[in-house]
């Protein structure tokens, strides 16, 4: 069912906040927060995978939100990707999701564009270690850049709540093979957004070219447009590319005025790359 539209509420809002500031950490985030109580995350257990059947709803071929048309994977074997997680809690809580299943920001879920529902995966906060496991039975997020959206509990577990959004590794599991990792408690919120640690570099990527010439035309417009970054091309044998990225970038926020200064001078949708 090709271009087929997912309906349910949370979508349906995304569209009509389409056209606001993309300011914030996520399109779900846009007039959303946390409970007023504190919640003790070390008494909710994460996910346990079990083998499911696929979910009847939510798993089109592909569907399209907010003029992007997404392709949902047949299977989530081999997934694993680095990238930007962000989180939704009480605009969303009690609503419908796109499997069908109510949200409840208490419980350990998550959202994803592409991966099928439901679908059980690890997600690793690149700076500080920990690991949660969650259940997808959503879709989104649909902000740019964001791979991953977690419920309330789970972001605090990881420890990204405080900030809004974290610097991520999202790995499949598989249930048939699955073996539990211990982890360590959340840590507490920090009221600022920690710089990213050397090992977990940041860039956004901007293109990438089989011709050094086009390459090396793009990184010079890239340099006039955003001339205090530094703006890198470089050579991957293993696809036969010239990518042209901008980088290193200090934290998430730096990285989004990046990427939405590309996107607003016309040029094809940047995206984040982790090192």
């Amino acid at each position: 069912m090709p271009g087929r539209y997912i309906h349910n509420t949370r979508l349906v809002y995304l569209l009509l906040i389409g056209s606001l500031s993309l300011a914030g950490c996520s399109f779900t985030r846009y007039q959303d927060g946390g409970p007023r109580t504190e919640v003790n995350v070390a008494n909710i257990p994460d996910a346990v995978p079990r083998v499911e059947p696929r979910s009847a709803n939510g798993n089109p071929d592909s569907y399209t939100v907010l003029g992007h048309t997404y392709h949902v994977m047949q299977s989530s074997k081999g997934y694993v990707e680095r990238g930007i997680a962000s989180w939704y809690g009480t605009k969303f809580h009690g609503r419908t999701t796109s499997s069908g299943e109510v949200y409840s920001m208490y419980k350990m879920t998550a959202a994803h564009k592409t991966l099928p529902i439901p679908s059980y995966v690890q997600v690793t906060n690149l700076e500080n270690g920990r690991k949660i496991v969650v259940r997808v039975n959503d879709r989104g997020p649909f902000h740019p850049n964001r791979i991953i959206d977690l419920s309330y509990v789970a972001a605090k577990k990881l420890g990204i709540a405080g900030n809004g959004t974290g610097l991520v590794e999202v790995r499949s599991i598989d249930p048939r093979n699955w073996q539990p990792e211990r982890s360590e408690p959340a840590p507490v919120q920090a009221s600022y957004r920690p710089p990213v640690k050397p090992e977990n570099t940041l860039y956004i990527q901007a293109g990438a070219f089989a011709s050094r010439y086009n390459a090396e035309q793009f990184k010079k417009k890239l340099d006039v447009l955003l001339p205090k970054q530094t703006v890198q091309m470089a050579y991957l044998n293993s696809d036969k590319l010239y990518r042209v990225r901008v980088g290193p970038l200090p934290n998430v926020d730096e990285a989004d005025k990046v990427a939405q200064t590309i996107s607003n001078n016309g040029y094809p949708e940047p995206h984040v790359v982790i090192e």
